[in-house]
C-alpha cells in the first residue's frame, strides 16, 4: 500500500507542477513518519522515499540509527529548546523555529558542534490560536535577528494551514507565504535566503505545490492514518 501511495502522491505533485508551469524536481516530498512503525518507513524508503519528517525529537533519534545513511531528516514538530542539543549536527533540516530564544539555541548547539544547520522559521499564516509560529508581520525581523547568529542559516519560511475539507480554502494562505518569503529576499539580509517554503499537507499539498511550495509535508496520504494510542 505504502509504495502504491507513494506513486500516487508523486504524480498527483507531477500534475501540479504542470499546471503551475514547474519542474517537477523543484518540489521535494517529505514521508511524515511520526507514531509509524520502521517496516513502514523502510517501505516508503524502498519505494523512493529519501526525506522524512519526524515531529518528536525522541522518536526521530530512536529511528535514525535504523534507517539507511542516505535518508534527509527533518524536523517539524515544534522543538524545546531543552531537545535542540538532540538532533543539532543530525537533522538535514528544522522546520519550526518561531522565535529568537529557540533560534539563539540551536546557533548555540550548532557552534558548540562546530556545524552549519539549515533553518526554517515557522508562520502562522491564518493566525490559529491553536497554532505555533509567528505572526508574518514579526517575521522580517525575527529574519534579521536570526541572521545575526552564527552556526545557522534561515533557509525560508514554513507554515501549517488550517484543516479544511475543500484545500482551495487554504490556496490564500499558501499564497501569502509565498509573498512573505519575496517581500523578505528583496530585504538582501545577509545569511538569510528565502528558497525554501515548506507549505502543504496531505489535504491540500496540490494547491500548496501551485502555489510555490518546495516542500510538501505528507503523512497520511503516505502511510495511512494514524494510530495515536501506540
Amino acid at each position: 500500500m505504502i509504495s502504491e501511495n507513494m506513486v500516487k502522491v508523486r504524480n498527483k505533485i507531477s500534475a501540479a507542477c504542470q499546471r503551475a508551469g514547474r519542474a517537477e524536481n523543484t518540489v521535494t516530498l517529505i514521508a511524515v513518519s511520526k507514531t509509524k512503525p520502521l517496516e513502514d518507513l523502510k517501505e516508503a524508503y524502498a519505494a523512493g522515499a529519501r526525506d522524512f519528517g519526524e515531529n518528536k525529537v525522541q522518536e526521530l533519534v530512536d529511528k535514525m540509527p535504523n534507517m539507511p545513511g542516505d535518508v534527509r531528516w527533518h524536523m517539524i514538530g515544534h522543538l524545546q529548546r531543552n531537545k535542540v542539543k538532540y538532533i543539532v549536527g543530525k537533522v538535514y533540516m528544522i522546520h519550526g523555529v518561531d522565535s529568537l530564544r529557540l533560534a539563539e539555541e540551536i546557533s548555540h548547539e550548532a557552534v558548540k558542534q562546530g556545524v552549519r544547520v539549515k533553518i526554517l522559521m515557522e508562520v502562522n499564516v491564518a493566525g490559529e490560536e491553536s497554532k505555533f509560529g509567528i505572526s508574518p508581520k514579526e517575521a522580517p525581523t525575527l529574519a534579521e535577528q536570526i541572521s545575526k547568529l552564527p552556526g545557522i542559516s534561515l533557509e525560508g519560511l514554513m507554515t501549517i494551514a488550517p484543516y479544511v475539507t475543500d484545500s482551495e480554502e487554504n490556496r490564500e494562505i499558501f499564497a501569502k507565504l509565498r509573498q512573505l518569503a519575496v517581500d523578505i529576499s528583496r530585504k538582501n539580509i545577509d545569511n538569510v535566503t528565502m528558497n525554501v517554503l515548506s507549505m502543504g499537507m496531505t489535504g491540500d499539498y496540490e494547491v500548496a505545490v501551485e502555489e510555490g511550495a518546495t516542500y510538501v509535508r505528507v503523512g497520511t496520504g503516505i502511510f495511512g492514518e494514524r494510530n495515536y494510542q501506540i
